[in-house]
Order: C-alpha cells, then sequence, then structure tokens
C-alpha cells in the first residue's frame, strides 16, 4: 500500500531448480489489471526462496535469476495471494487509522486535509465513511475491516477530500484521480454491493 514501510514480506517460499551467479536484474511482468503496478526482481543471491512486499505503489517479488517464464508468472501469483491474505487479516486501531489517514492526506493532498479524528464505527451499514468537515471528524464502516488495505486507502482519501470539498462536484474527482488505484477500489466496493444483493445459491449435492 502507499503507506506502507517495504519491510512487510508475504514469506519466503523455497521454489526448485534455481541458481545463478552473483548478480540482479529488475523486470515488471507482463501488465494487466492485477499485475500493473508489480515489478519482479531477479537476483542470483537468491538461489531457493521467493519473497514479495509492498513498495509504495508496488509490489515487488523478488525471485531467483534462473527461474524460468513460466515459474515467474507462477509464483507471482501465489505471493500476490500471500500478501492479500496476510493484510486481510490486519486490523487498523483508531490511532493507526488516524496515522494512515494523515500520511494519505500528505502523499496525494500535500498535507491539506488534516482530521482531527479518525475511528471505525459500527452504525454505518448503508455508507462506507462519513465525515464531518466542520468538526475534521472521519467514520469508516466496520465492514471495510479485513478487505484489501488498497480499498481502505481509497475510502480515507475519498473522506479526507471532503475535508476540501464537501460535494462530488468535478473538484472533488480530480482530487481522487492522484491515487492511482480509485477505480480498482471502487469496482471491488460496487462488488460487494452487487454480491449482496444475490439470493444465496442452493447448497450442492453432498453439502
Amino acid at each position: 500500500m502507499p503507506v506502507d514501510p517495504p519491510a512487510r514480506l508475504a514469506g519466503e517460499t523455497s521454489p526448485h531448480g534455481a541458481g545463478g551467479q552473483q548478480r540482479s536484474a529488475q523486470r515488471p511482468p507482463p501488465r494487466g489489471p492485477a499485475t500493473s503496478a508489480v515489478e519482479v526482481r531477479r537476483s542470483a543471491r537468491r538461489s531457493r526462496t521467493v519473497s514479495a512486499y509492498r513498495e509504495g505503489d508496488r509490489t515487488i517479488v523478488l525471485i531467483p535469476a534462473r527461474m524460468s517464464e513460466a515459474e515467474e508468472r507462477r509464483w507471482v501469483g501465489v505471493m500476490l495471494d500471500k500478501l492479500a491474505a496476510q493484510e486481510s487479516k490486519r486490523v487498523l486501531g483508531d490511532v493507526e487509522l488516524t496515522e494512515r489517514a494523515e500520511r494519505l492526506s500528505a502523499q496525494y493532498f500535500d498535507g491539506r486535509a488534516r482530521p482531527a479524528s479518525v475511528r471505525w464505527v459500527t452504525n454505518q451499514n448503508t455508507r462506507w465513511g462519513s465525515c464531518t468537515p466542520a468538526e475534521g471528524s472521519i467514520r469508516l464502516s466496520h465492514r471495510l475491516q479485513g478487505m484489501p488495505e488498497y480499498v481502505v486507502d481509497y475510502v480515507l482519501l475519498h473522506e479526507l477530500a471532503h475535508l476540501l470539498v464537501p460535494g462530488h462536484g468535478p473538484r472533488f474527482w480530480r482530487l481522487l484521480e492522484a491515487y492511482p488505484r480509485t477505480e480498482r477500489a471502487r469496482g471491488y466496493l460496487e462488488g460487494v454491493v452487487a454480491a449482496g444483493r444475490l439470493p444465496h445459491l442452493p447448497a450442492e449435492r453432498g453439502e
């Protein structure tokens, strides 16, 4: 996520058949909706393990230099899934949430949005977040807990933007254009809402 330190590893996994000399290379994987912010770094010093971490808006995946193209694609997917699973289990407290909002404001709004408080609430079941500009207070629905961090960041930025622009006019959306995962996060939340409206499917035989 944009505000996480680069030391958050997704663990190390040991693929077979890797090795090489003391050299390293950087090469991004084929780009697509899920991998546009992924960078693969090859290194001969890494002979048996694969790991990954967040660095700003990118995910860095470290692999052995001699890994094949097919193995690279497979292990990138594995490590992205591991990172997502780790992040979904981590719930920020209110103090961490406030600090995160301040860092996001500094990164995307030049620090102009200054929340007085940011906290989780359990009484917002129809909105993901809300704010009171006069008080500088921001509230996030507890339903966001467990969602990917880029989604929580988007909702935080959405409410931070309201501290600067009250409505949802063109100026408001221009502010959010600074966040590169705006559309992805909106699509994720729209999917959650749509899934909640679907009828429950009948159980498979034998369940």
